[in-house]
């Protein structure tokens, strides 16, 4: 699977899950907030696609939803099984 189609799948099951994701400018690392009553995934859009569909996929498997379609679950093992930015170094 394209990383495109990936980075699309994994943005339409965060939106899914009911979280905002904004991409933003910065110097920070992304990742899963709360402001107020929102729920917030933000990401930096700095980052390469293979950097935005890894912190995606790692943000959903760290929320755990058990409702997730077989297909994404699928995806999201097979993105952090082969982890290219692995704090194992």
């Amino acid at each position: 699977m394209k990383k495109s189609v990936q980075l699309s799948l994994l943005e339409k099951t965060i939106k899914e899950l009911g979280y905002t994701l904004r991409y933003e400018k910065g110097n920070f690392f992304s990742g899963e907030c709360r402001l107020r009553e929102e729920r917030l995934v933000i990401v930096n859009k700095f980052l390469p696609i293979e950097g935005k569909v890894y912190t995606l996929a790692l943000l959903i498997s760290d929320i755990n939803p058990s409702e997730l379609a077989p297909e994404i679950t699928k995806t999201i093992d097979a993105l952090i099984k082969n982890d290219l930015f692995s704090k194992k170094n």
